[in-house]
């Protein structure tokens, strides 16, 4: 894919792409936040299951 192509697609996405609804951008919003504690949480355990093994 040249740079022209590049340039072409990314000006079509553009025109395409519009702004979310408050509730669609509340939803992803819910859901990366949701990731993020889950992903903190599981770290958490992890740390936690260490530290017993090491006698912390």
């Amino acid at each position: 894919m040249g740079l022209r192509e590049f340039f072409k697609d990314s000006a079509t996405l553009f025109k395409l792409a519009r702004k979310p609804a408050k509730d669609e951008f509340l939803l992803a919003l819910r859901i990366t936040l949701l990731g993020i504690a889950v992903i903190g949480f599981i770290a958490f355990i992890i740390r936690f299951v260490a530290l017993a093994i090491q006698g912390v």
